[in-house]
């Protein structure tokens, strides 16, 4: 079994100590009220886009998320998050040595001997979700989890059906295909863009990713046999049908969306192996980027 593999299979486990440590960390993360910017850089950035949709809408403040390289230097806010599992990453190490002093800052990472430790004023460690993988999986799903407890939703259904999509079966045909499009509404278009990044990592996969009303408007062409659309969470009305008319595969997300995307994951690996690939060494890729001074 591979690194992620092993990871990924591990994340209803995981959920589960985040639901239950984000009772006793409140103070170091956003609270109701206050103005929040989020960031992250890939597989982060993609989390911080779905914690920003899901705080905005439980009414708990107005909500941005950036890369951590594109964080607008003149906009104020009361607090900002970073995501970050090396805890090494450049931009964002960057980015919270900026606002040392003017803006409270807080960091979600799975180490606790980098230097995010002194760089941001508040630190939550997950280090129970970190991981060998260059590819991130349990990380970014442990860190939302935690996100999501925080406000005060329910992940419970999230545990549950994170085991389902481990032990079911990819519908047929689907790791066969050679092109492979993710769709999402609301919180769920930072997994839909998470989805298609994980394909292209592992797997070296064609991968794209839209907001599902957006699909429509251009990026439905390319779909027919051979192809697979995948919506996370419920589809707009008609849309299904459509995406069966050009004769792709139409792949409806039926678990919680955070589970839907643990289906992906497995996905990634599996279209991986298909094409003798190993999923643990993606091409030119690091765990961490770090940026030459």
């Amino acid at each position: 079994m591979t690194h992620v593999e092993d990871e990924l299979n591990s994340q209803p486990e995981c959920w589960t100590r985040a639901a239950a440590q984000a009772r006793g960390v409140g103070a170091s993360l956003p609270a109701p009220g206050e103005r929040v910017a989020i960031v992250g850089c890939g597989t982060s950035y993609f989390m911080a886009q779905s914690y920003a949709a899901l705080r905005e809408e439980s009414s708990q403040g107005e909500t941005d998320a950036f890369a951590a390289s594109e964080f607008p230097r003149g906009r104020s806010y009361d607090r900002v998050l970073a995501l970050t599992r090396s805890g090494t990453t450049t931009e964002v190490l960057d980015l919270l040595g900026r606002l040392k002093g003017r803006t409270r800052t807080t960091a979600v990472t799975a180490d606790p001997d980098t230097p995010v430790m002194a760089a941001a004023d508040d630190v939550v460690v997950l280090d129970y979700a970190d991981e060998r993988s260059v590819v991130q999986t349990r990380f970014a799903t442990t860190a939302l989890t935690l996100l999501r407890a925080h406000l005060g939703l329910r992940t419970d259904t999230a545990v549950s059906d994170a085991r389902t999509a481990l032990a079911a079966d990819l519908p047929e045909g689907l790791v066969d295909c050679a092109q492979f499009t993710f769709l999402g509404r609301g919180w769920t278009v930072g997994l839909a863009n998470e989805a298609g990044l994980k394909m292209r990592e592992a797997s070296l996969s064609w991968t794209e990713a839209y907001p599902a009303m957006e699909y429509r408007h251009g990026p439905i062409s390319i779909t027919t046999s051979g192809t697979a659309t995948w919506m996370f969470g419920e589809a707009p009305e008609g849309l299904a049908e459509q995406v069966r008319a050009t004769g792709g595969l139409w792949i409806e997300g039926r678990l919680d969306p955070l589970a839907e995307l643990v289906r992906a994951q497995r996905l990634a690996v599996a279209v991986a192996a298909a094409r003798g690939l190993d999923p643990d060494q993606p091409r030119h890729l690091t765990r961490s980027v770090i940026l030459a001074p």
